[in-house]
């Protein structure tokens, strides 16, 4: 380990404080996002905490870019030791609501961003033997209602990351996933849903939560190191895991009577 770290999505949110994380034990961080002031001001605040490192503008739905990145890294760092496919964007509605626009918006950013993420750093990665961490999401794991495309893309990344794990063991290559539940975070500005009570509904989740990306971003530093594979950061996702794996169909049962809630909120009063 040479302390070389790739994050995408780093501009803001979880992205930023998990390069917080790493930058107080001095690594060298190659920040990606397509928010430039964003990462302007990670930068700042990385240098500020005792790290250095470079930014780029890189939108994961574009391989190119993000070859382009594994490159840069390689120019300016030698190689990478660590990669954090991180980028994401929220969206919610029943699937009845959903477009297939909204649909492939999903997948293209939440699920093959992460893929094409591994894929271009790859090669990198099998020099170092270093390490991938993708954020999924309790979505992954728990299926909530009235959040079908954003369930599927999270479960996506659980399924690659699980594949990765067997695959990449013999190459020495080390592979954890995240999956936060809410957390306070600004994932709202990117927010796609067809009402704008689902949008609502969602932020008064992430207002609620009592745990932030800081927490999170030292409960991920410290389960890599583990070499935790599935790393669930909140008490509440990980007793929430433990009943679905004991009785799923009381979770399903709990999450149909969810899902009659939220369409009794969502209809307008007459």
């Amino acid at each position: 380990m040479q302390n070389r770290m790739m994050i995408t999505g780093a501009g803001s949110g979880l992205g930023r404080e998990i390069a917080l994380r790493w930058a107080r034990e001095g690594w060298r961080l190659a920040l990606a996002d397509v928010n430039e002031t964003g990462l302007a001001e990670t930068l700042k605040l990385v240098r500020e905490a005792g790290g250095d490192g470079f930014t780029r503008r890189c939108d994961v739905r574009d391989y190119s870019q993000l070859t382009a990145l594994a490159q840069a890294c390689e120019e300016q760092f030698g190689g990478i030791d660590i990669i954090v496919n991180n980028a994401g964007v929220a969206s919610g509605g029943f699937f009845s609501e959903l477009s297939l626009e909204d649909w492939d918006w999903q997948i293209s950013i939440n699920l093959m961003g992460v893929v094409k993420g591994c894929k271009a750093f790859l090669s990198l990665l099998e020099q170092s033997k270093g390490k991938i961490v993708n954020i999924a999401s309790m979505a992954a794991l728990m299926q909530g209602p009235g959040m079908s495309n954003y369930n599927v893309a999270k479960a996506g990344v659980v399924a690659l990351s699980e594949s990765l794990l067997v695959e990449l063991r013999q190459l020495e290559i080390g592979v954890h996933v995240v999956c936060p539940s809410f957390f306070q975070t600004n994932l709202l500005d990117s927010f796609r849903g067809p009402t704008p009570a689902m949008k609502a509904q969602v932020g008064k989740l992430l207002e609620s939560s009592p745990i932030s990306a800081a927490d999170i971003a030292n409960y991920i530093y410290d389960e890599v190191a583990k070499g935790s594979f599935l790393i669930l950061p909140h008490e509440m996702g990980r007793m929430a895991w433990a009943l679905k794996q004991k009785n799923p169909q009381a979770l399903y049962d709990e999450m149909a009577s969810m899902a009659e809630k939220m369409r009794g909120k969502a209809k307008p009063a007459s």
